[in-house]
């Protein structure tokens, strides 16, 4: 038996206990083989680790459709092959080292956090696609592979929660500072220590508890720097749920910062939407079914029907693989059916929402 982060997982382990969410709600039960879909779901009720068996069992693997040849180019690879792509690209990896040295600098030195120099080095990057043929939503659809999770990552929610936003129509000034909240929300993992989050083994119940405290790490020293309160909150409060299931406090709707509830919308469709250790990024309208399936009573009813249906429509256009394998393009968003759109395949129209036994397998 050993103890192994949900990141780490993959299909055929078997659990060696059952899984309760935060507040003690039953997910699944000891012996359960994890598939892909039952691993996206601990990631989804943010369960960090679970003991599981040394013996894994074999599980039917999900079938590889052949790529399907088309007549034109997908609309992601127009956008890869692009100088405006190519531009923001770079402009994201220059920016990425100087987020990495100045919060490295944040938690290791306790310099002091200059959310002026943070903001301006973002909303260049925003200003840049503003200034492109193709939204920031497109240029990020296209950058899901980075090995760096922690800073990468916190740049991917910044810019998301900058999006975000003017969905929400945000004044300029609350934009400003949701992007900063989304920016710094983990900051509190860089306190955690790497003998610990790299162990290979199983965790202590002690060490187990202190990998969950980074919420409360972050707020402390973001806190400390007597950053806007709602930076601070965002960082203690973004894994809380509004059904009270999430972490570190149980917080019910009515007490989680509005700011945190935001981010945390944003930061577990990021984390889903990128590669994992067994395979690339996950299809993100298989993300927005379980939104929809489980998530309508853990988050903000307002923000997030908002971000579903606007991050929805950022797929529009796209080239999609279809669970029986044809090609087709994105041409309609079902308001009433999220992740089951419209598909033009040849010259048939494809509702998904009418398709029980088909969906959207992969973004070509």
């Amino acid at each position: 038996m050993k103890r192994i982060k949900t990141k780490d997982l993959i299909p055929g382990y078997v659990l060696a206990e059952d899984v309760y969410s935060y507040n003690g709600q039953m997910i699944l039960t000891n012996g359960t083989v994890l598939t892909d879909k039952i691993i996206t779901r601990l990631e989804f009720y943010s369960i960090m680790s679970v003991r599981v068996e040394d013996e894994m069992q074999d599980v039917p693997h999900e079938e590889v459709l052949p790529a399907p040849e088309l007549k034109e180019p997908p609309h992601s690879e127009i956008i890869k092959q692009s100088k405006d792509f190519t531009d923001f690209k770079n402009t994201f990896d220059d920016t990425l080292t100087d987020f990495k040295s100045s919060i490295n600098n944040i938690v290791e030195l306790n310099s002091p956090i200059n959310t002026d120099e943070l903001l301006n080095n973002t909303k260049s990057l925003i200003n840049q696609a503003k200034n492109s043929s193709y939204s920031t939503m497109d240029m990020l659809h296209n950058m899901r592979q980075y090995d760096d999770l922690t800073f990468a990552h916190s740049m991917n929610v910044s810019l998301i929660c900058n999006v975000f936003g003017g969905w929400l129509k945000m004044k300029p000034e609350e934009i400003d500072l949701l992007t900063l909240c989304g920016m710094l929300h983990d900051l509190g993992k860089l306190k955690i220590p790497d003998s610990i989050i790299k162990k290979p083994e199983k965790l202590t119940t002690d060490e187990y508890q202190l990998v969950k405290t980074h919420t409360v790490e972050g707020y402390h020293i973001l806190k400390a720097q007597g950053v806007n309160v709602h930076i601070a909150n965002s960082a203690l409060m973004h894994h809380e749920k509004c059904d009270g299931s999430g972490y570190p406090l149980g917080l019910t709707a009515d007490r989680i910062d509005t700011y945190a509830k935001i981010v945390g919308i944003v930061d577990v469709y990021d984390a889903m939407t990128s590669a994992r250790i067994y395979r690339g990024p996950m299809c993100p309208f298989r993300v927005i079914e379980l939104y929809e399936n489980e998530g309508l009573q853990k988050y903000d009813a307002h923000f997030i029907l908002t971000f579903l249906e606007n991050v929805s429509n950022t797929y529009l256009h796209y080239t999609v693989q279809l669970s029986d394998g044809r090609a087709g393009k994105i041409i309609f968003i079902n308001k009433n059916a999220l992740s089951k759109p419209i598909v033009q395949c040849g010259d048939e129209m494809v509702d998904l929402s009418k398709e029980k036994d088909l969906h959207v397998d992969k973004i070509l």
